[in-house]
């Protein structure tokens, strides 16, 4: 019986890769709402920076892969909608203050979008590709997964929900981004 590795960094099946994620992104809210101040502040900028890159990736490898599976484009799409819904929402917090009385309430609501989400990709995406593919492929998908998420955006981008805009937009986006992190992190460490 084979086991499946929960810890992302070591798993080498794009299938398991992306589910530990998704329970890294379940812990990350259950943080946020449960933590104040500086520690909410940091469970949240790790939850940002997760969801954008774990998004970009599944939108660079995982989404064009599945769409070519039968019925595949009609589940692609209802997936890209709920990204673009979630990285709006999700723009939004990252410039509210994390004591403005209203980001708990919204944070609770991105929890909700984004776990219905993940569901759904591991249920109707992940399941259907473990299916359709040898564990040397699966294996690939994840080096090509790692390889997208260490040069992807870390902030939310809505509107880049495709391979293509991801390919365009990405690298300058990731640019900026990690200058920012940087700035942020300089500024609030020194």
């Amino acid at each position: 019986m084979q086991t499946t590795p929960t810890d992302a960094q070591t798993t080498e099946d794009v299938i398991d890769l992306l589910r530990a994620q998704h329970a890294r992104i379940r812990d990350l809210f259950d943080e946020v709402l449960h933590s104040d101040g500086q520690e909410r502040k940091e469970s949240f900028r790790q939850l940002v920076r997760l969801l954008a890159i774990h998004e970009t990736a599944e939108e660079e490898i995982i989404h064009p892969v599945a769409r070519r599976l039968p019925g595949g484009g009609g589940i692609v799409d209802d997936r890209l909608a709920e990204e673009r819904e979630a990285k709006e929402l999700l723009s939004e917090l990252d410039g509210m203050d994390i004591e403005d009385p209203r980001f708990l309430k919204s944070v609770d609501r991105l929890r909700m979008d984004v776990l219905t989400h993940a569901r759904a990709e591991e249920r109707y995406e992940f399941d259907r590709l473990r299916d359709q593919f040898s564990p040397t492929q699966l294996r690939g998908f994840a080096a090509a997964v790692r390889a997208a998420q260490a040069t992807a955006p870390t902030r939310p981008h809505p509107g880049v929900e495709s391979a293509t805009k991801n390919m365009l937009a990405g690298p300058m986006a990731a640019v900026v981004d990690r200058v920012r992190d940087m700035i942020r992190n300089a500024r609030d460490n020194g």
